[in-house]
């Protein structure tokens, strides 16, 4: 029988205090797991466990800089002593800068790619000795569309995406044998409030031009919610995705499959 559950399992969700990660947070504790989360300040951690009572979920919640090696691993020793051994990483925390390249710094470019590369290497990197001992962990890496295609403006973004899809491979080809799957999500245009401005009705009724373009350009002919994100997250964190590796599973829509309205 497949298993879906994520009864007995201890999941920590990066950057979970809100949109996508407190979505996927969400996701596993209802299909069983306990949940841990991190976030950059106390505030954004406060304001994460607020969410999660008003779900009826008991999350605990940690303040730790994904970037700063010291910091990831006392938190890993201090869920470890306060709460179990993590059997489920979602790697989530991450930022976008939107900067023609030719305009951007190379600090911009640096912060970017320390936040969404080095962040989940750091990360992964605490967690998995203690999946070796045990025998079994689960990986999920939230990559992007941008992990294949390019777009104005997000030159730091989409190398970052890329380089993360890649590792999400060779951690699946180093650490296989140890019964560790690690996967990634790449998901398409989601609505969040990060993204709320770019769907909101024109003043003549129309559509925001960009909400139009991601129209035509999804074959779903729509904008994708964190809650289309929540299957495949549970599929890639129980015991039915035991003999799925290094794969990037993307929930788009069907945006990668296709070309493209012809031109009236």
């Amino acid at each position: 029988m497949v298993n879906f559950s994520l009864e007995g399992k201890l999941a920590l969700v990066t950057g979970a205090s809100y949109g996508i990660g407190f979505a996927l947070a969400k996701a596993l504790a209802h299909a069983g797991a306990k949940v841990v989360f991190n976030d950059i300040s106390q505030e954004m951690v406060d304001k994460g466990l607020e969410a999660y009572k008003a779900e009826g979920i008991e999350a605990k919640g940690y303040v730790c800089d994904v970037t700063a090696e010291d910091q990831v691993n006392a938190m890993v020793a201090q869920i470890e002593k306060e709460v179990g051994t993590i059997d489920i990483l979602i790697n989530n925390a991450g930022i976008i800068k939107r900067i023609p390249m030719h305009e951007m710094s190379a600090a911009d470019f640096r912060q970017v790619i320390d936040i969404d590369l080095n962040g989940p290497f750091i990360v992964a990197k605490a967690v998995i000795p203690s999946m070796m001992k045990k025998g079994h962990g689960k990986i999920i890496n939230i990559c992007s569309m941008m992990s294949e295609l390019g777009r104005e403006t997000v030159s730091a973004y989409a190398a970052a995406k890329g380089g993360l899809k890649m590792l999400t491979k060779n951690i699946a080809s180093e650490y296989g044998e140890f019964n560790i799957q690690c996967n990634g999500i790449g998901p398409g245009y989601i609505a969040t409030p990060q993204t709320a401005p770019l769907r909101e009705t024109q003043a003549d009724g129309s559509r925001h031009p960009f909400d139009s373009f991601i129209i035509a350009k999804t074959p779903a002919a729509r904008w994708g919610t964190p809650e289309d994100l929540a299957g495949p997250a549970v599929f890639l964190a129980s015991e039915a995705s035991n003999f799925v590796n290094g794969h990037i599973l993307y929930v788009d829509g069907g945006i990668l499959a296709y070309i493209g309205k012809q031109p009236k």
